[in-house]
């Protein structure tokens, strides 16, 4: 059996296997996270890589970085510990986070409003989860959701 031709490493692969093993840009000062899976996410990424004025802060945020912000929304005890989190995130990731109570008042944690701003590289786990951890948080810690409620009058005025 003839052997397999030997392949040229100077010029990178082209087409899809290029795309498929894009790696990541040499310029990036900071480890950056992982792909996902083509198909499995809606995170935009080759496009904010692709833009040299993006803002690819949000890129830091890598799978293990993800599990420590998790943890530490998990851990917050109270509103203010909250808002420092999201002032952080702000800041350092260029991620928005609001939370506000739901127009139609307010009867389980469901009835609070936490989203992320869309943005180009945040992937759609990281979506999920956060706002999953931040309920979590309410959830063991009731009175960061009756801060939140009386930030916003809960009693009316009363």
């Amino acid at each position: 059996m003839p052997p397999a031709p030997r392949r040229d490493l100077r010029y990178p692969a082209t087409g899809p296997a290029r795309a498929r093993h894009a790696s990541p840009p040499m310029n990036a000062p900071f480890p950056i996270r992982t792909e996902c899976p083509p198909g499995a996410c809606t995170c935009r990424r080759e496009a904010l890589l692709a833009d040299p004025n993006a803002d690819i802060r949000v890129l830091r945020l890598t799978r293990e970085e993800e599990k420590r912000l998790v943890a530490r929304l998990e851990s917050v005890t109270s509103l203010a510990d909250l808002r420092h989190v999201g002032d952080r995130l702000q800041a350092q990731l260029g991620i928005v986070l609001t939370i506000t109570p739901s127009a139609n008042g307010v009867r389980t944690l469901r009835g609070i409003n936490i989203q992320l701003e869309d943005q180009p590289g945040l992937c759609r786990k990281t979506k999920q989860a956060i706002p999953a951890a931040i309920r979590r948080a309410m959830e063991t810690t009731p009175e960061i959701a009756y801060a939140l409620l009386d930030e916003q009058d809960l009693l009316g005025g009363a």
